[in-house]
């Protein structure tokens, strides 16, 4: 995929972030998950000449492809992940900013891309990462991992309630023949379980596994911990995620902490509308709140 081209993706929740994020000119703020820059120009273009945003990206691609987005806007793009927040900081020669975005769901163009093996909607190489350049793949975890660990990922990270048997039936499926493709990842994992719903079978184990490559559940605690360091008095956090064990972390950190004055009782959902031209949107949950 080419740089220049257009992004596929679509920023959720677009009206509704911006409203209780409030960005002001001449602010400081920082889009830890830019992806294909769409809430990084909305928050820019408020800001203005003046303001500054950091983009952040563990994925290059995505930085990229955000690029020419972004262009002529007084924003730097640095490839880091979220939990790397205050180190990017520093090095930028930035003290505490105004405000943080994060929306740490996938992109349209991720997930879409075959290559990355996000998905089990097209074959591709088993291998999940957002950040290409390091870390484990899937398939090293569905080859190599023993039968009750691969379970406990499953149940944890998938809320997946037959992770024994899909667990057994993957270990027995691998001492014929190695994992290499999502596709047969995605038939071992259907030929044990039965259809629910319009819920393809395979959905929660390939959650689980992206979760655990890119360590998404331990980058947000972290992002979790050092956002009121990160912010000024007044500050303003917004978080986007899109699911439960996400949702869950940050309505805690939000609730429990006294540093913390929540601007989001519930958090913001899409309309009909929204959902009815992106269904990604549909699962997005947003939650803000306020640096005391």
């Amino acid at each position: 995929m080419s740089a220049d081209r257009e992004p596929m993706h679509v920023p959720v929740l677009p009206a509704e972030t911006l409203a209780l994020l409030d960005p002001q000119p001449g602010e400081i703020w920082v889009d830890c998950t830019t992806g294909g820059g769409g809430h990084a120009r909305l928050i820019a273009e408020m800001i203005g000449p003046t303001g500054r945003l950091i983009g952040l990206d563990q994925d290059p691609t995505a930085l990229e492809r955000a690029s020419p987005r972004l262009a002529g806007l007084p924003v730097t793009l640095v490839h880091a992940n979220f939990d790397q927040l205050a180190e990017v900081l520093e090095k930028q020669g930035l003290g505490q900013v105004d405000g943080v975005l994060a929306d740490i769901g996938f992109s349209s163009d991720q997930l879409g891309d075959p290559t990355r093996g996000l998905s089990f909607m097209a074959d591709g190489p088993l291998d999940m990462r957002l950040d290409p350049t390091a870390g484990t793949t899937a398939a090293d975890l569905v080859n190599g991992l023993p039968e009750r660990e691969l379970a406990d990922v499953l149940f944890e990270f998938g809320e997946e309630r037959k992770s024994f048997r899909v667990a057994k039936r993957i270990v027995e499926r691998r001492k014929v023949k190695r994992f290499e493709t999502t596709a047969e990842l995605a038939a071992t994992v259907r030929s044990c379980l039965p259809r629910s719903g319009g819920i393809d079978p395979a959905t929660r184990t390939f959650q689980a596994l992206r979760i655990a490559v890119n360590d998404e559940l331990g980058a947000l605690d972290r992002l979790l911990a050092v956002l009121p360091t990160v912010l000024k008095q007044g500050g303003r956090a917004g978080i986007i995620s899109f699911h439960s064990l996400e949702d869950r972390r940050v309505k805690q950190a939000f609730r429990d902490s006294t540093m913390w004055t929540p601007r989001t009782k519930k958090p913001v959902e899409a309309g009909e509308a929204e959902t009815a031209s992106n269904p990604r949107a549909r699962s997005a949950k947003l939650r803000v709140a306020e640096r005391k």
